[in-house]
């Protein structure tokens, strides 16, 4: 059965209800995901029932003869000593970062240095090659030379480059979590972010602060610990370098402006004399500044909180810092854009063709 009006688009029914399911699962999905990103107890509890449910088995191990459970424990070892030397080539891969990290720093301390102004780029150095899609026309060119100039006329000369650091945090969402207005206040003081990469499979981030009114600290670090060896009570488990740690660093709050605390008020009525007062309290504050504060103990809610901060860590260690020009620029942006799931992809374009149906 299907529609016959020709001023309506042809369907059968049976396509109708397959994509009004597909429909409905999509916006469920939707509005679960939105669910569990404001409430982490939801996003606990279900990686609480997911970790139970892997390693279930099925029962068909169990029913295999006994001679054939022995050559599968034969190749479980064989596993293990498979784990084992994949941990030193891990081994060997972070002996070649740390090499090379030092013969990328005299870049980044460069990269330092034009950022602050303490080191003006030659001609020579300032020269970009545009790519043919960047080519514009000379008209253009000399119209945006002469608005250039107007600009340069206008304002005094800016030293360095202004706001990078906090351009680029603004710019990646995954830090959108971390109360970005409190980084635009305070992230102006930031000169410069840096990784140090430890022989042990630690690796710290620093951000360097000039002078400022909110802390006295110059240094803020953030370290983590990485396991780079299989668990010996689980070994199949290993995927490579994990993080299991991380520590932080204590800031030093200058009278009145730690902005990781605030300060409320909240009135209390007295339950015989009917009297009200009010009653000020300070409690937890949303800030970037908590990055530097990880949580300690274990649970669920915990384990997904420090997921979520490894995940930052680990970003800022292997894109943000390194690239942090092309984040500035918005390019680094476009790149992450195009790394998004196909499966969601997929199922926004079946969304919009199903809705452009009617």
């Amino acid at each position: 059965c299907h529609n016959m009006d020709p001023k309506l688009p042809f369907f059968h029914v049976e396509d109708l209800v397959m994509h009004l399911n597909h429909l409905y699962i999509y916006f469920l999905a939707r509005q679960l995901t939105a669910q569990m990103m404001q409430n982490p107890q939801i996003l606990a509890a279900l990686q609480e029932r997911l970790d139970d449910l892997v390693g279930t088995s099925t029962g068909y191990i169990e029913s295999l003869p006994k001679v054939v459970k022995r050559r599968v424990n034969a190749l479980k070892n064989l596993q293990v000593k498979c784990a084992q030397i994949e941990a030193k080539f891990y081994e060997e891969v972070h002996e070649l970062e740390r090499k090379y990290a030092a013969l990328y720093q005299p870049l980044f301390d460069k990269r330092c240095d034009i950022i602050n102004a303490t080191y003006e780029p030659t001609e020579e150095e300032c020269e970009w090659k545009v790519d043919d899609d960047e080519e514009i026309s000379d008209e253009m060119k000399e119209k945006a030379k002469l608005e250039e100039e107007k600009k340069d006329e206008e304002k005094e000369d800016p030293k360095g480059i202004p706001e990078f650091w906090l351009t680029v945090f603004k710019n990646v969402d995954l830090l959108s979590d971390m109360q970005m207005e409190f980084v635009t206040l305070y992230l102006f003081a930031l000169t410069t972010c840096a990784i140090r990469l430890n022989k042990c499979h630690f690796f710290t981030l620093e951000f360097h602060f000039e002078p400022n009114e909110y802390f006295t600290n110059e240094l803020l670090t953030k370290t983590y610990k990485m396991r780079s060896e299989p668990d010996e009570s689980d070994p199949f488990s290993f995927d490579g370098p994990e993080i299991m740690g991380c520590t932080g660093c204590q800031i030093d709050w200058k009278k009145g402006k730690n902005v990781t605390l605030k300060t409320i008020k909240k009135k209390q009525k007295h339950k015989g004399r009917g009297t009200v007062r009010t009653v000020t309290k300070t409690v937890p504050n949303d800030s970037f500044f908590n990055f530097f504060s990880p949580p300690e103990g274990n649970g669920g809610l915990l384990h997904t909180i420090l997921t979520a901060d490894f995940e930052i860590g680990h970003f800022l260690r292997e894109r943000i810092i390194p690239r942090s020009v092309l984040y500035f620029t918005g390019e680094a942006i476009e790149d992450d854009d195009d790394d998004y799931d196909e499966e969601g992809e997929e199922a926004d374009d079946e969304v919009s063709n199903f809705m452009a149906s009617f």
